[in-house]
């Protein structure tokens, strides 16, 4: 009987020595390895989280997650941080004027409604813990490059005492952990905690960081010629008419004889005046562009006309109407347009709080492999005579897959998220107020009567405004530098101050692009672009720098020095400048000759005819 119990003992020694093996590898795995905290906490409801986590989360006074559950904070939390390169777009660009924004489509519908969640920083409680104290409590549980307490605030929108933070992070410290932060959005939280608001925002982990690399606007244009010196395009199966036709004009354009004192073209203002105008005369002459009928409304053949995504919306209106480019004979036709709506597909498709476009993505991936294998015109080039306008900040990550080898048009134009220079097109983001009256308040002050040296005012999205507000807002009577501002019917703050300053400031958002950008040129107001491998506007024909100021993000701090290092002579002729490239900006009722819906179309044939 001795031995029995003994052989008993021994086996139950055997399986709690087993256990507790287990148990201390399991906890060296999410020690070391950072096992993801989706994969663990999306098993437990708020209740089992307590079993899970029971001395943390134990107490009704410590549920810091509001009326959330850990399940859906986490994945919530796991999505962000893996989430593609195009991100939410960039919400009430110059107001917050609630009706304007329903006329504009209700547009980014997906950061109005996630203000319990971790994409959005809003009031936090009068008993908060101070910012230093919640800056100790996460500092083990995340951090990521110039973000500090907002995600510690963030993730636990309710943390009434600072126990909870404590408690929270000493109970997630062994499972996730990031690089080390940087102090400059941990100084502006500082400040803001006294009122109780955090006015920095994120909505995506891009959005929260700088890119890990710069490219500077000097090798954008040595890609640009590469791109021109090596053609990367598929070679048609056999040549058709159509396609010597475009190596023809590549020739002409390359050999285009030299023009002086043209009254509409202002040499200074573009890379190769004569070739341009070449170009665009062949293109008058001999494009002809078959439009696919297939896709059903409003994601296909809908455009929308207002807002800060209109110019896909314009550029589908005047080219589904257009009589002269436009032929029913795809034999005849040296492009091939797609006319959807990015901007629809979103507010068609997407699913509310699923914080996932894959089902956008699925879309347009089953409508490419409808025309691929209905037609014939896509696989004669693998589709590299195809091409598309898509202004959303979704639209990278809605064409890729086959639609990359297409010609995109696309606003977010980002070298980092698969931009291609010489094949894409960097298409200008342009906010129409009125479909009836595009052009309404059109001009500014003259050079002379400019009282104000540079002018910003916005949301707080990103990681560039918030320490564009925290180094000059308030900080200097020549700099009016704002957050959002009052509401004025019409928003005639905003425009007056574009209308009386010398610069423009247009820092990027959550993606690189700005309606900014040409709402400073429909203003007559030297835009100052602080946006790190953004592809400006019709790169390929225009000379940005001749009309317009490129400052890097790390150089924020100097902003002031750098505007006033440019000599009034020089800001005359910028100015002037300005006023002349203003032509190709804007969006008529009717196309007219060299305006925004003719100098797309151009970029597109152009780079198209570089390809051949």
């Amino acid at each position: 009987m001795d031995q029995g119990f003994r052989f008993r003992c021994q086996a139950h020694v055997r399986r709690l020595l087993y256990l507790m093996l287990a148990t201390i590898a399991l906890l060296i795995a999410f020690q070391y390895f950072e096992f993801p905290l989706t994969k663990i906490l999306s098993l437990f409801s708020v209740g089992n989280a307590r079993n899970f986590f029971p001395t943390q989360l134990s107490s009704p006074s410590s549920q810091i997650l509001s009326n959330r559950s850990i399940s859906t904070f986490s994945n919530e939390f796991h999505h962000t941080m893996n989430s593609g390169e195009a991100s939410i777009s960039e919400k009430n660009a110059q107001t917050n004027d609630s009706k304007e924004m329903e006329q504009n489509t209700k547009r980014n519908h997906v950061s109005e409604s996630s203000e319990a969640s971790i994409h959005t920083f809003g009031v936090i409680s009068n008993k908060s813990s101070s910012g230093s104290e919640v800056k100790r409590a996460m500092a083990p549980v995340i951090s990521f490059t110039n973000v500090t307490e907002k995600i510690a605030m963030a993730m636990a929108p309710d943390m009434s005492l600072a126990n909870n933070t404590e408690d929270f992070a000493r109970a997630l410290s062994p499972v996730i952990s990031f690089t080390n932060i940087t102090e400059v959005l941990a100084s502006i939280l500082e400040k803001n905690k006294s009122s109780g608001t955090f006015r920095v925002s994120a909505t995506r982990k891009k959005s929260w960081k700088p890119p890990l690399r710069v490219i500077s606007l000097t090798q954008m244009n040595d890609l640009l010629q590469k791109s021109r010196a090596s053609s990367y395009s598929v070679r048609p199966n056999k040549l058709l008419e159509v396609d010597h036709q475009m190596m023809l004009a590549r020739s002409q354009i390359e050999n285009a004889p030299g023009i002086e004192n043209d009254t509409i073209l202002y040499a200074p203002l573009y890379r190769n005046v004569s070739m341009f105008r070449r170009s665009y005369e062949l293109m008058e002459n001999i494009l002809k562009v078959y439009i696919y009928q297939d896709g059903e409304k409003p994601i296909f053949h809908q455009p929308i006309l207002e807002g800060i995504y209109a110019s896909e919306g314009w550029f589908m209106k005047h080219m589904e109407g257009n009589k002269i480019f436009v032929t029913e004979d795809a034999s005849k036709a040296h492009l091939f347009y797609i006319p959807f709506s990015s901007r629809l597909l979103e507010l068609t498709l997407y699913v509310r709080h699923s914080h996932s476009r894959n089902n956008l993505i699925e879309y347009m991936k089953n409508y490419t492999d409808m025309i691929t294998s209905k037609y014939l015109f896509w696989n004669r080039t693998s589709g590299a005579d195809h091409f598309v306008a898509a202004c959303h900040d979704w639209a990278p990550a809605e064409t890729r897959g086959r639609m990359l080898n297409c010609m995109r048009a696309l606003c977010n134009a980002d070298i980092e998220v698969g931009f291609n220079i010489g094949k894409d097109v960097s298409l200008p983001e342009t906010y129409v107020r009125s479909a009836e009256n595009p052009l309404k308040n059109l001009e500014g002050n003259p050079a002379s009567k400019r009282r104000n040296l540079a002018f910003f005012a916005g949301n707080i999205h990103g990681y560039v405004r918030p320490i564009l507000l925290e180094y000059w807002e308030n900080k200097d009577p020549a700099m009016k530098i704002f957050g959002p501002l009052p509401h004025v019917k019409g928003n005639k703050n905003y425009i007056e101050y574009m209308k009386s300053s010398k610069y423009c400031i247009c820092p990027k958002g959550h993606e690189v692009n700005s309606p900014r950008i040409v709402e400073a040129l429909f203003y007559e107001c030297v835009p100052v672009i602080i946006s790190d491998n953004y592809i400006p506007p019709l790169f390929e024909v225009l000379e940005w720098e001749s009309f317009a100021v490129f400052v890097l993000e790390k150089d924020i701090p100097h902003l002031k020095s750098i505007l006033l290092s440019i000599s009034p002579e020089r800001y005359v002729e910028m100015h002037k400048r300005v006023k002349k490239v203003q032509q190709h900006f804007l969006w008529h009722s009717k196309p007219v000759k060299y305006d925004l819906f003719h100098m797309i179309l151009h970029s597109i044939w152009y780079n198209r005819v570089f390809q051949m």
